[in-house]
């Protein structure tokens, strides 16, 4: 029985908030009151086996994909399908994917359990959806999670088939190669908006230029799964020219998962400006759209 993991009700009574060592998940089901309680129950019996179900092929989940990369757990294998579109043309691990496969098994653990009219499950930002027939979500985009305040939002609908919202970048929880203060990704399930999230951001960039401080990876976080690899520490301002070349950067390679199918819309955030990519009615960066998600 794991005794490291902590879950309580957090104090509006209605969301419930989960930790265990890197692990740190706040969740709500909506329903009849049995629904929720059977769902939350259902959460915390799952969520207790993760991190040590994760541990157990840590090495593995390191490793750069490659064809012959096999692993065994449900959350793994999540993992492992996110990142195999990117693997044979550039550097990517499973744990690209990692919060938004947890976010998504114990998304799937809820509603297995319950009849639920929608629920989510966010794990630091990325985050897992449900949406019954009829039903609806308002996200708001963060943009620094120092600074909370939001660039953008989007109306999230059963109908839309979107599972799934992830984001990424140098400010964030993660080590990125690019320079965006965050990109949000809308995609089908949450472990393929992580991957996707994580390599948009890393290609909102200007390579070589000196307003940029990089370090190895493996220099901030020995067992990082980067490794030698330069990830962004510092960004001084930026020209308006420099910001636009960056996020067009990213744009082109976002338009073009959002072509191969790996994405339905995505917001490129850097030093104020905005760019959208992608499906753009899912996503605004409009003042008017972000004050009534505030006052809703």
């Amino acid at each position: 029985m794991n005794s490291r993991a902590q879950i309580r009700v957090l104090p509006d009574g209605h969301r419930l908030h989960m930790h265990d060592g890197p692990i740190d998940l706040i969740l709500q089901a909506f329903g009849t009151r049995f629904e929720v309680e059977s769902a939350y129950q259902a959460a915390s019996r799952r969520f207790v086996t993760v991190l040590d179900e994760l541990c157990r092929e840590l090495r593995l989940l390191r490793q750069q994909w490659c064809e012959n990369l096999v692993l065994q757990g449900p959350i793994a294998c999540r993992m492992l399908g996110a990142v195999a579109p990117y693997g044979s043309s550039t550097f990517i691990t499973p744990m690209a994917a990692v919060a938004g496969a947890v976010a998504e098994e114990i998304l799937h653990a809820m509603t297995s359990s319950a009849e639920l009219s929608k629920a989510y499950v966010n794990d630091g930002g990325d985050i897992a959806l449900y949406l019954a027939p009829g039903e609806e979500f308002s996200i708001g985009m963060v943009g620094r999670p120092d600074q909370p305040s939001l660039f953008g939002a989007s109306q999230i609908c059963s109908s839309d088939g979107i599972q799934g919202i992830a984001t990424s970048g140098w400010r964030g929880r993660s080590f990125s190669l690019g320079i965006a203060d965050a990109v949000t990704v809308l995609a089908r399930t949450a472990a393929e908006a992580d991957a996707a999230a994580t390599m948009i951001a890393n290609t909102v960039d200007l390579p070589g230029n000196s307003k940029i401080s990089r370090v190895p990876a493996c220099e901030l976080a020995p067992d990082s799964d980067l490794g030698m690899l330069l990830v962004t520490q510092s960004v001084a301002p930026l020209t308006a020219f420099e910001v636009h070349c960056a996020l067009q950067a990213g744009v082109q390679y976002a338009n073009d998962l959002f072509r191969r199918d790996l994405i339905i819309s995505s917001a490129l955030h850097l030093q104020g400006r905005t760019e959208i990519a992608g499906t753009a009615e899912f996503l605004s960066n409009d003042a008017r759209a972000r004050r009534n998600l505030l006052h809703a």
